[in-house]
């Protein structure tokens, strides 16, 4: 890997790192819908420029049903539920659990694809729901939790995030693998937009949000999605999607390094605990840590 390619491997990882404060700061005031809404319109008004200028709205037109599947899946709704999620858990914490989508990938790749998994990626699997588990039963403490603020319901809505991601990327394989990504990525935030556009009316915040969200809200949707996506793919195609897909272990560092620094957030020993645990399954699940191989 080139230095330039590392570090925009860092680079993305610092600003998906930022997606997770960015929602924290614009939830409250705009709500998980409106923030979720204008998350996507916003990326849309980015890339669908570009697309248009690389002369790839065709591709756009003939696949639009599958494209516009992976934007609610990939898109409206995982953004809702972390958005939701943000509401009543730290950043940190929400990216750690964000951090489980390749291994929902792997599950339901075996499921659905019928991807070979071996004892290692098997072990991985076990290994990374196991720091899942742990982590969420140190955070949720029983049912109380589940009451109106609490923390249960917040990791619910990341894992059911986690899980769409994880769908999305199988369909993504085996529905669009030969379509342009600046298409998918384009498309797919139209999609959403489309999808979030009239909740969002519905569940307008009904007092105005301050500046301080609205520009923690545009640099959720023009920074952290609509650059971010063009720097993923642009990696995908400079060093490969195994090791672009490696960015999923930077981002909680990132995430914990942000919530502490501009919120005041707290790291605990369970989150680095768990996040190690979750992380270490998830190298062995997507086979980025193969054990006894020389490469």
């Amino acid at each position: 890997m080139r230095l330039r390619d590392g570090a925009e491997l860092l680079s993305l990882a610092a600003l998906w790192g930022g997606s997770f404060l960015f929602m924290r700061l614009g939830a409250t005031e705009f709500g998980p819908v409106a923030l979720a809404a204008l998350r996507v319109a916003g990326a849309s008004l980015l890339l669908a420029p570009l697309l248009a200028l690389r002369g790839q709205t065709a591709e756009l037109h003939r696949h639009w049903r599958p494209i516009f599947v992976v934007g609610v899946i990939n898109s409206a709704l995982p953004f809702l539920c972390f958005a939701y999620a943000l509401l009543s858990i730290t950043a940190g914490l929400s990216a750690i659990f964000n951090a489980t989508a390749p291994l929902f990938g792997a599950f339901i790749a075996w499921l659905w694809l019928s991807d070979r998994l071996t004892k290692l990626r098997v072990a991985g699997l076990a290994i990374g729901f196991a720091g899942v588990v742990g982590l969420a039963w140190s955070n949720v403490n029983g049912a109380a939790s589940f009451k109106p603020g609490g923390s249960g319901w917040a990791v619910v809505a990341c894992l059911a995030a986690t899980a769409m991601y994880g769908l999305a990327a199988n369909y993504t394989k085996r529905r669009l693998a030969r379509v342009a990504p600046l298409a998918v990525a384009a498309g797919s935030q139209m999609a959403a937009a489309l999808c979030l556009a009239l909740p969002a009316l519905l569940w307008w915040p009904a007092v105005a949000p301050s500046p301080a969200a609205w520009a923690a809200m545009a640099m959720l949707a023009f920074a952290c999605t609509g650059i971010a996506y063009l720097m993923y793919f642009r990696l995908i195609a400079h060093i490969g999607p195994a090791n672009a897909i490696a960015v999923t272990y930077l981002v909680p560092l990132f995430a914990m390094l942000w919530g502490g620094w501009f919120l005041g957030e707290a790291v605990t020993a369970a989150m680095l605990g768990g996040g190690a645990v979750i992380l270490i399954g998830t190298g062995l699940a997507t086979g980025m840590v193969q054990l006894g191989v020389r490469r």
